[in-house]
C-alpha cells in the first residue's frame, strides 16, 4: 500500500461526478462534424497530430480542435462534462470512477510499452543519487513524484516499488512541469516518465536515470484512448471514424519514426510535423533529438491490451483507490477495436 491515505485520494478525486478491428481507412460519418480531443504536448500523443496534420481527420468527416491538457485526470473529467468529445492519455482513479458512474468508456489503446523498443524511464534527483538512489532497488523511504493520487504515475511507481520490497511516499504535484521543477530542485527523489522528457533532462545534467519501467511492467498499455459512454453508445460512425483517423496517424507515426522504414526524409518529415505540438519552445534543431527519442510504440489499429488495463483495474481497487466493485464491462468498450 502506499502512504497516501484513503481519506486524501478520495478527496482528489471525489469531485469527479472484441467485435469488430477499426477499419484502417476512415470514412467519413458526417460533413464537417466538429470535435474536441483531449491531448498533452508530448511526443507519445503523436498519433493524434499526425492525423490532423495529414488531414485523416478531414477524411473522416471530422472537424479537430484540440483541447490541451498538463495531466490524466483534468482530461477525464473533460470527457465526463462534454468539454472534450475524444482524449488520449493514462488510465486514472478518476478515469475509473467516471466509468463506474457511466460517464466514460476506453475505446482503444495508444502507447504501450514493448521489449527492444526504447520506452519509459525510472529517474532520480542529482541529489538523491548522490546519496545512493542509482537503481529501483535503493528507493527504500523516499519520495515519488506524480501528478495526482491515482494516476499513472502513481500506478507505475507502486508496482516498481512493490516489485523491489521497498515503501515509497507518493508526492502530489498535480502537473508534469511542476514534477520537472521539483526534481531540478531536489524536492522530489524520483519519477519515472516518457523517454523524450528523460533523456534531454538527463543529458542535460538535471537528473538521473536508473531504470527502465518496462523491466516491471512489460507490455504496459501506457495511454488509451477513451470518450464519454454516450459517444460510445449512440455516435458509433463518428466514434469509428476517430479511431480510424487516429490508427492511419499511428501508422505513419510507427514507420517513421519507431520501425524507421520511411528512411532520413520521413523521419525527419515527421519530426518537424511533431515540432509543431511538442517543444514549441525551442528550435527545431534543439526539439529533434527529444522527439526522436520519444518515439516509443503506438497500437496497431489502436488495439487495446485487456490485460494490462485489467491490471491496472485490480490495483486501483486494491489501494482503495476506486470502488470495489468497478467492473472491466463498466470501463472498457471492446466493440471498438482488436483486444489483446
Amino acid at each position: 500500500m502506499t502512504k497516501l491515505t484513503r481519506r486524501q485520494t478520495l478527496g482528489l478525486i471525489g469531485g469527479t461526478a472484441a467485435l469488430a478491428a477499426t477499419p484502417l481507412i476512415a470514412k467519413p460519418a458526417y460533413a464537417n462534424t466538429s470535435i474536441k480531443v483531449g491531448a498533452l504536448r508530448f511526443t507519445s500523443h503523436a498519433a493524434s497530430f499526425v492525423a490532423f496534420e495529414r488531414g485523416y481527420f478531414a477524411d473522416a468527416g471530422l472537424d479537430v480542435e484540440f483541447e490541451f491538457f498538463q495531466a490524466a485526470q483534468p482530461m477525464a473529467l473533460a470527457i465526463a462534462s462534454g468539454d472534450a468529445d475524444y482524449a488520449v492519455t493514462a488510465i486514472s482513479g478518476a478515469l475509473v470512477s467516471l466509468a463506474e458512474r457511466g460517464a466514460t468508456k476506453v475505446i482503444g489503446g495508444a502507447l504501450s510499452e514493448e521489449q527492444g523498443i526504447d520506452g519509459q524511464k525510472i529517474v532520480a534527483s542529482n541529489a538523491a543519487f548522490a546519496d545512493g538512489v542509482t537503481s529501483p532497488a535503493a528507493l527504500a523511504g523516499r519520495t515519488w513524484a506524480v501528478t495526482q493520487a491515482g494516476s499513472s504515475f502513481h500506478y507505475m511507481g507502486s508496482k516498481i516499488s512493490g516489485a523491489e520490497g521497498v515503501e515509497v511516499e507518493f508526492q502530489p504535484l498535480q502537473g508534469v512541469g511542476n514534477i520537472i521543477g521539483a526534481l531540478r530542485s531536489d524536492q522530489v527523489d524520483a519519477w519515472s516518465i516518457v523517454p523524450h522528457i528523460a533523456k534531454p533532462l538527463a543529458a542535460g545534467g538535471a537528473i538521473n536515470i536508473i531504470g527502465d519501467v518496462a523491466d516491471y511492467l512489460p507490455n504496459y498499455q501506457v495511454t488509451t484512448v477513451f470518450t464519454s459512454t454516450a459517444n460510445a453508445a449512440e455516435e458509433r460512425a463518428k466514434t469509428e471514424a476517430f479511431l480510424a483517423a487516429f490508427a492511419r496517424g499511428a501508422a505513419d507515426f510507427n514507420a517513421a519514426l519507431v520501425d524507421k522504414t520511411e528512411g532520413e526524409d520521413g523521419a525527419e518529415e515527421m519530426v518537424q510535423l511533431i515540432h509543431n505540438y511538442v517543444y514549441t519552445d525551442r528550435e527545431l534543431d534543439a526539439a529533434r533529438p527529444a522527439i526522436v527519442n520519444g518515439a516509443m510504440r503506438i497500437n496497431e489499429g489502436a488495439a487495446l491490451n485487456t490485460t494490462s488495463v485489467e491490471d491496472q483495474l485490480n490495483w486501483f481497487k486494491s489501494e482503495g483507490l476506486v470502488d470495489q466493485a468497478a467492473s472491466m464491462e463498466n470501463l472498457v468498450d471492446t466493440s471498438y477495436v482488436d483486444t489483446m
